[in-house]
């Protein structure tokens, strides 16, 4: 006898089997119940994931002869259901559209429709892949799928739902099948190993399930293959050497050594990866499949049941969080996302592989423009968390701190009450500021001038060209730490007002016409007197700039 692939050996039978679609299993057995069964359905969902399974399921719990009437629960065992399974039965008609795409067949099937079935209640015609068919087969159908006559039923099912014209989609009720979940998937898997008594070890259930990407079909063809091999037990190794699924150990090595900020080391476990035959994209997707888990979990907690690991994995994963933060985690996950589709349209794979994943462990060398003027307030150069990835990348030569013998120290300024006087000591105020919150807070506040001080309001009015000062002066909490050292200033609670000339906004609006060049975003953004202040403050220089 023949050998029967898993895939149809254990296709599911009833609307209770059907695994992962549990909602439009149930919605259909309520209108079987209800006798609210529809003359036409439209399945959609990606392969394998049991459209063309559950028409047939439909088809047996609408024809079933061991019942007088349509039933939920099919008995799998009369002449109708067996041949509905292997796809022979005279009044459930199988079509493969995509072959049978041709007006003059879709008429065929229009004339030989006004027929009764010749045993069942309902003839059926299950047409695959509907979304093949040509307009003018499309238009053919429409006639007889707008009114049909009552023992006819029309199930469609496609892969993609946008090719099918709106006037069939508007005569169908249309169900949307999901992708399987890894757990679902991981679940059938063990069972069918279970029915087959072959041996196998946990790891493998679970990077086998996520390698189908949602389908069955797909989860149950790789078991196959692995089943094929003769080895038993089946274990995650044989995922590697067979299958092309990279070293789950290798991929939470190379992680830990980007965590590490090893360089060296991050090479050599790129080296070893390689090495074994996995390409450069392969690395990519497995990375941003692991960081995803490791962001869930960093977010979540190691018990968190959005992520599909083993215990062995929950622990590993909760270590490697230790060595980043979800800034990080979230930038690396994008980055990588891009670094894909650059490596597959580049003939230098593995030195852009190499570089973006060196950036991710040299990271404690990039930081964002808040995090300088945050270690120039504080007066140091550490504390940087080293894994947050930076908005503007700035590489740093040195951080040079200005000593208080560096500063002035200021005049006596209480008993500042009126706008004039402060206007007279704003100098002197902004040394104070420089002295004690640091030159970053100092150096965005002299990007404005006080305006008014009414009834404990000290308004500071920013120029059109200081946006990012005036953003920068609102935001980690610096508005409150200024209006507090104002305040033991004036020797009165003093609260901060900031705002925009309108005058100066006006002249300096851009023309919206003519987009700015590079050039000119370039010599903006060196210009800015922010940036200076963070060059100036740390002694750095700009290598490049990055635009999002």
């Amino acid at each position: 006898m023949s050998y029967t692939v898993l895939a149809r050996k254990y296709r599911s039978q009833t609307f209770d089997d059907v695994i992962g679609q549990d909602p439009i299993a149930q919605t259909l057995k309520n209108a079987i119940k209800t006798d609210r069964v529809a003359h036409a359905y439209l399945f959609t969902g990606t392969r394998g994931v049991g459209k063309t399974t559950m028409a047939r399921v439909l088809a047996k719990a609408l024809n079933c002869l061991a019942v007088d009437e349509p039933t939920t629960k099919p008995c799998c065992k009369c002449d109708s259901c067996v041949a509905i399974n292997i796809g022979e039965d005279i009044d459930v008609i199988e079509i493969d559209g995509a072959s049978n795409n041709r007006v003059d067949e879709i008429r065929e099937l229009r004339e030989n429709a006004i027929y009764r079935p010749a045993r069942s209640r309902f003839k059926i015609y299950i047409i695959d892949e509907v979304h093949m068919l040509t307009i003018s087969a499309f238009n053919a159908l429409l006639k007889t799928l707008e009114e049909p006559p009552s023992h006819i039923k029309f199930i469609f099912a496609t892969t993609e739902p946008n090719k099918v014209i709106l006037t069939i989609q508007s005569r169908c009720q249309r169900f949307d099948f999901n992708n399987i979940g890894p757990a679902s998937i991981a679940g059938q898997l063990k069972f069918i190993l279970k029915q087959e008594k072959i041996k196998y070890e946990e790891d493998l259930v679970l990077p086998l399930a996520k390698m189908a990407n949602g389908s069955m079909r797909d989860a149950l063809s790789l078991l196959d293959r692995m089943i094929s091999t003769g080895i038993e037990p089946l274990s995650s190794r044989l995922l590697e050497e067979f299958l092309g699924c990279p070293n789950s150990e290798k991929i939470w090595n190379l992680i830990g050594q980007i965590g590490d900020s090893d360089a060296a080391e991050t090479l050599a476990a790129i080296e070893d990866l390689i090495s074994t035959g996995i390409s450069e994209v392969q690395v990519v997707d497995s990375l941003i499949d692991y960081m995803r888990d490791l962001m869930v979990v960093k977010s979540t907690g190691p018990d968190s049941e959005l992520v599909i690991l083993t215990d062995q994995q929950r622990k590993r994963a909760d270590e490697l969080t230790e060595k980043f933060d979800i800034a990080a985690l979230v930038y690396n996950i994008s980055t990588l996302e891009k670094l894909r589709w650059a490596i597959k349209n580049s003939d230098t794979g593995r030195a852009l592989l190499e570089a973006s994943l060196l950036r991710f462990a040299l990271s404690e060398h990039f930081l964002n423009v808040d995090e300088l003027l945050s270690q120039l307030r504080a007066g140091t150069s550490t504390g940087i968390k080293k894994k947050r990835p930076a908005a503007h990348n700035i590489p740093i030569k040195s951080i040079a701190q200005p000593t208080k013998s560096q500063i002035s120290e200021p005049a006596d300024l209480s008993g500042l009450t009126d706008i004039h006087s402060i206007r007279d000591n704003w100098q002197s105020l902004l040394g104070v500021i420089t002295t004690k919150l640091g030159p970053g807070t100092g150096g965005l506040l002299s990007s404005a001038v006080p305006a008014r001080f009414e009834d404990g309001v000290l308004t500071l009015e920013f120029g059109a060209s200081a946006q990012m000062q005036k953003r920068m002066c609102e935001s980690n909490g610096r508005i409150e730490q200024i209006q507090t050292l104002l305040g033991e200033q004036f020797s009165t609670p003093v609260r901060l007002k900031f705002e925009t000339a309108a005058e100066k906004q006006t002249q300096a609006a851009p023309d919206v016409s003519r987009p700015k060049t590079s050039g000119q975003r370039r010599n903006e953004l060196v210009n800015d007197p922010a940036v200076k202040t963070v060059l100036m403050g740390l002694d750095a220089t700009i290598t490049r700039i990055e635009e999002d």
